[in-house]
């Protein structure tokens, strides 16, 4: 057994045997914040039921930290029963470390100071705004920067769409502001996320599960998004960048491990 109970068999369940336990006083000084499907769920306590009644499945808890708190992000892992794959750690180094445990074959995985995917999100500075996942901002961009597109990612992208307005601040707003200013530095990032926001609108008729409202809301935010991205001033690297467009790919394909 580990420190904080027993781990749990329900994702949810150990998710928050996981936030509880880094509430302590012994660890309040690890900034590691929930990332994924499960700080979706977390932020959309009208509209969570979507991600069931659409048929999103967890496979798997997922955090951001910064580097600096490897040593405590592992020793704090480990007192709850985790333990580290060094393999992961040795091949991912600066970037990544991945967790298992052994009762019910869950895997954590702890990103450290940025997200890597088809783009790279930068983290410094923006763990602190909340106090158990990312932004919803960051959120958002987690998803809407993946190239290839799954269904689980539409899935928790329409939720937080629906759960949540679009403004120009994080206090349970997405923040368009924040979003705005990443495209406009990254011609790359933003025409993947302009683009994958109009797809997941087009979407939405495919969910016989989503009402006229549902739908309804969730392409008003987009499109309120979208207008607020492309009137953002674009920097001189974006405009250098789209100048070349996609005669050059723009993105990176995306290194998961087997597992995942």
């Amino acid at each position: 057994m580990g420190r904080s109970g027993e781990i749990q068999e329900d994702f949810y369940a150990e998710r928050t045997r996981i936030l509880d336990a880094l509430s302590q006083d012994e660890y309040k000084q690890i900034v590691m914040r929930l990332i994924g499907a499960l700080a979706f769920r977390t932020h959309c306590p009208q509209f969570g039921y979507l991600q069931d009644a659409l048929g999103r499945v967890f496979t798997d808890i997922d955090f951001a930290t910064y580097s600096r708190h490897i040593k405590d992000v592992t020793r704090f892992l480990t007192e709850l029963g985790y333990h580290e794959d060094k393999m992961v750690t040795r091949l991912f180094g600066e970037g990544r470390m991945l967790f298992h445990e052994d009762k019910y074959g869950r895997h954590i995985d702890v990103f450290l100071d940025r997200l890597d995917f088809s783009h790279v999100l930068p983290l410094t500075g923006r763990l602190e705004v909340d106090t158990l996942t990312l932004p919803l901002a960051e959120l958002l961009v987690e998803k809407m920067q993946i190239v290839q597109l799954n269904e689980k990612d539409l899935i928790d992208t329409i939720m937080l769409l629906r759960e949540h307005s679009v403004g120009n601040s994080d206090n349970e707003t997405i923040n368009a502001t924040v979003i705005s200013h990443l495209a406009a530095n990254d011609w790359g990032l933003w025409r993947t996320l302009t683009g994958n926001l109009a797809h997941v609108s087009e979407r939405l008729d495919k969910y016989p599960q989503l009402t006229d409202d549902d739908r309804r809301v969730v392409r008003e935010r987009i499109n309120a998004l979208l207008d607020l991205i492309e009137s953002q001033p674009k920097t001189m690297r974006w405009k250098v960048r789209s100048a070349v467009g996609e005669r050059v790919k723009w993105y990176k394909d995306v290194e998961e491990l087997a597992h995942r």
